[in-house]
């Protein structure tokens, strides 16, 4: 009967990966047990998802590289995968799409899971119409839960004018669920109490403090590749050895898109002038 009572869910990475660290995969594990701690949940399945060249972020090296180089660093989990369908899209996508698409295709598998036509009809029916609005949130009556896994700076973006649209944001955390790591510095509480959008969903929000201080960031390991340095025990080593084998991350791979504006704000400003 206890077991009735827990959510499954699929923790969904959205971002560049360039490269991924040993950070981005301890993002999974501590969220994992976050959720689990509560009684309510079960992490069952963790997906990365890397953004597609489109992006144009400066710096940003090829999707087939990036996406190679998470599947060297997962190639040892047993419950993180790496989907290519956001990288694989001629267009920069917003966020909330990717969220959307993954999970449809979580309702998708389930659907596949029931033996009976008439009951698997049935139950897609129910869990489409399984979102109530309410004043404050959506609610969730049961099913599978997928919910948005990212860092501090990333929650902290969504403060940046023309970078996420407020429906966007409205339908990520309140529609699907946010799990939110800091990091050394931050104050995700502080900003949720600035912000009337996140305040209004809070209870969606999951922060988890990382009291093991780590704040390896991709950029700082770019950098560090470019003036000749050691990255070991940053990455994983076979991440560590494909940058090496392909020779990524020069000084002349930093200057991509270097005088590009960020499809996002290419995007909303386009909009905006029109």
């Amino acid at each position: 009967m206890e077991g009735q009572n827990i959510t499954r869910v699929v923790l969904l990475a959205c971002g560049s990966f360039n490269p991924i660290t040993n950070m981005h995969l301890r993002m999974f594990e501590l969220a994992r047990d976050h959720l689990e701690d509560t009684g309510q949940y079960r992490v069952v399945k963790g997906i990365i998802s890397a953004v597609g060249d489109s992006y144009k972020k400066k710096g940003l090296i090829e999707a087939c590289h990036r996406l190679e180089m998470a599947r060297l660093a997962t190639e040892n989990s047993d419950w993180i995968t790496v989907d290519s369908w956001e990288s694989s899209q001629s267009e920069w996508l917003e966020t909330a799409k990717v969220v959307r698409h993954h999970y449809e295709e979580l309702l998708a598998t389930e659907q596949n899971n029931d033996d009976v036509d008439t009951v698997k009809y049935a139950k897609k029916r129910r869990i489409q119409e399984d979102y109530v609005e309410s004043a404050s949130q959506y609610k969730r009556r049961d099913g599978p839960q997928l919910m948005l896994l990212c860092g501090a700076d990333v929650l902290e973006s969504f403060g940046i004018p023309n970078l996420w649209k407020q429906e966007d944001i409205a339908e990520i955390v309140g529609r699907y669920g946010l799990v939110c790591i800091s990091r050394c510095g931050s104050d995700p509480h502080k900003f949720i109490h600035q912000s009337d959008m996140l305040w209004k969903y809070r209870k969606n929000i999951h922060v988890v403090h990382e009291w093991v201080t780590n704040d390896i960031s991709a950029t700082h390991v770019r950098r560090a590749l470019r003036r000749g340095r050691s990255v070991r025990y940053l990455l994983p080593d076979s991440v560590v050895y494909y940058i090496q084998e392909h020779s990524l991350y020069s000084a002349e791979s930093e200057q991509k898109n270097a005088d590009v504006v960020l499809a996002p704000i290419q995007r909303y400003l386009g909009a905006s002038s029109s």
